[in-house]
């Protein structure tokens, strides 16, 4: 029979080990993350070659705007509630970062990200998943004949290839897509959307090159039908000058001048300003002048 003094010291020792079972214990289930590794979207590509020290240009200059985090979370491209409402809640020329500001180096217009060599036809991808979840939804797109890489990418811009619905991925799940006849450099775009349990959607870009060159043309979109007692609309805003003060929204080129806070820069590379892109924080697109 225990004396009081050992059954004392039982309970005490139990203690710690019922708190430790706490505090293994999850506090809610895993959220699923992934991201496209063939063709490799931007931020695998980045992820691959290292976000402290990477080699290719552009990845260079998406850690100088966003710095390295964004490569160390290479899976998290996601929008948590997104519910399928991918073009409600994703603007023009944030399509790769999902409109996460985290991860906004992955919009840099540039044409020369790392981009692998295919060809018009079936084309077999694979999707990396750290946490692969059942029942989910998986669509394809390419960027249209005639896209501009120098250019924000839009929604106008993509061209739908193939749905995947009701997919249970493993952690590497391959599909075969069939890709239409294209030349020079374009982009492959993936949603992949949970269905069971969350409202999760996950966003790629990766880069692809048909050879050749890209002839530039502007995107197609539909006129609006106005209805019989609608009145005239207003011209549609035209781009600021690239010049004076910065502006979100504005098309810069390399060597336009501003100004920021009183101070004046100097653009570096062309792209289109956004909000999170300001002079003094992104050293990748401007230099004081």
């Amino acid at each position: 029979m225990r004396s009081p003094r050992a059954k004392v010291a039982v309970a005490a020792a139990a203690v710690p080990a019922a708190s430790a079972v706490a505090v293994l214990a999850p506090a809610a289930p895993a959220n699923a993350h992934g991201s496209m590794s063939d063709p490799p979207s931007r931020v695998y590509v980045c992820k691959e070659e290292g976000p402290e020290k990477p080699s290719s240009e552009a990845c260079k200059a998406a850690v100088a705007v966003a710095g390295t985090q964004a490569f160390y979370d290479w899976n998290g491209v996601s929008i948590l509630d997104a519910g399928g409402r991918h073009r409600e809640l994703i603007p023009d020329g944030q399509l790769c970062s999902a409109g996460r500001p985290k991860y906004r180096g992955l919009d840099l217009q540039r044409t020369d990200w790392p981009a692998k060599q295919i060809t018009p036809g079936p084309l077999t991808i694979t999707y990396h998943a750290t946490a692969p979840h059942a029942a989910s939804n998986f669509e394809y797109y390419i960027t249209r004949d005639g896209w501009d890489p120098s250019q924000p990418l839009r929604w106008a811009d993509l061209v739908h290839l193939q749905t995947f619905t009701k997919q249970n991925p493993t952690t590497f799940t391959k599909w075969t897509l069939t890709i239409p006849p294209r030349t020079g450099r374009h982009l492959i775009y993936s949603i992949w959307q949970r269905v069971m349990g969350s409202n999760e959607a996950f966003y790629t870009c990766s880069d692809v090159d048909f050879g050749g060159t890209n002839t530039p043309t502007p995107p197609t979109t539909p006129p609006a039908t106005p209805s019989p007692t609608a009145q005239p609309s207003s011209p549609p805003p035209t781009t600021p000058p690239a010049s004076g003060t910065w502006t979100a929204g504005t098309a810069y080129s390399a060597g336009d001048k501003v100004t920021y806070n009183g101070v004046t820069y100097e653009c570096l590379q062309p792209h289109t300003a956004i909000s999170g892109w300001e002079p003094a924080s992104t050293a990748a697109l401007w230099r004081t002048a």
